[in-house]
């Protein structure tokens, strides 16, 4: 994959039909996904339990972008290997899941695979400064991560802008996840962020059956943080 500023929409499959993921996961992308993310979560680092690499192994087939798996588990590092081998295009680990995070994105690297790092809303950027260089992506969580529907934490959107600034020249992604709606992605695309992961925000009111509707959610995302570039 080749780097670009783009804006690329990245719906999360938590807010999907779990009885029809590879449908769905086919539909989102038919309809102009450009990534498909997906978030798991162990039930001790965050208050909520998901997909483990059975199942990220089960939705590979279904992928043909590009499948960005959030690890929101603590510890972390035991379980690279696993999600490399079923299938992640790129793991993202957050810097308070252990203590070692340069160890962690050498350990995702030495998979093959694009590595990422997620800051939570109350940690700041200091924290990654001297890992910048080994990461393909930076999330900023605009919600406390564990739950889908939360409402957006407006101090993202200065973090990211100073994060922007940070990274400079450098093939850096900038990813936001939480409470992404066509309100709050101008915001965040002005201040520098170019992937936007959204659930209910893709998802809502649209189905298997009439995936069109997650068409209109997509384009309507796109055109709101794209209006906003500066």
């Amino acid at each position: 994959m080749s780097f670009d500023r783009s804006i690329k929409i990245a719906p999360s499959i938590l807010s999907a039909d779990f009885a029809n993921f590879g449908q769905e996961i086919q539909a989102i992308e038919a309809q102009g996904a450009d990534w498909v993310h997906v978030d798991v979560m162990d039930g001790h680092f965050v208050p909520n339990l998901t997909f483990g690499p059975p199942a990220v192994k089960a939705f590979r087939p279904h992928v043909t972008t590009f499948m960005d798996v959030h690890l929101m588990i603590a510890p972390v590092d035991p379980y690279i290997e696993a999600y490399a081998e079923a299938g992640a295009d790129m793991i993202t680990a957050h810097v308070e899941a252990g203590p070692h995070i340069h160890r962690t994105l050498q350990a995702i690297k030495a998979q093959g695979v694009k590595a990422g790092v997620s800051l939570n809303p109350g940690t700041p950027l200091d924290s990654i400064e001297h890992v910048l260089d080994l990461v393909d992506m930076v999330l900023i969580m605009t919600v406390n991560p564990g739950f889908g529907g939360q409402k957006f934490i407006h101090s993202g959107v200065e973090k990211t802008r100073r994060l922007r600034q940070t990274i400079g020249d450098r093939p850096i992604h900038i990813q936001i996840d939480g409470g992404v709606t066509t309100e709050t992605a101008p915001l965040v695309a002005e201040a520098g962020a170019d992937v936007l992961v959204a659930g209910s925000a893709v998802f809502k009111g649209g189905s298997v059956d009439t995936p069109e509707v997650y068409g209109q959610n997509i384009r309507a995302l796109r055109a709101a943080a794209e209006t906003a570039r500066p």
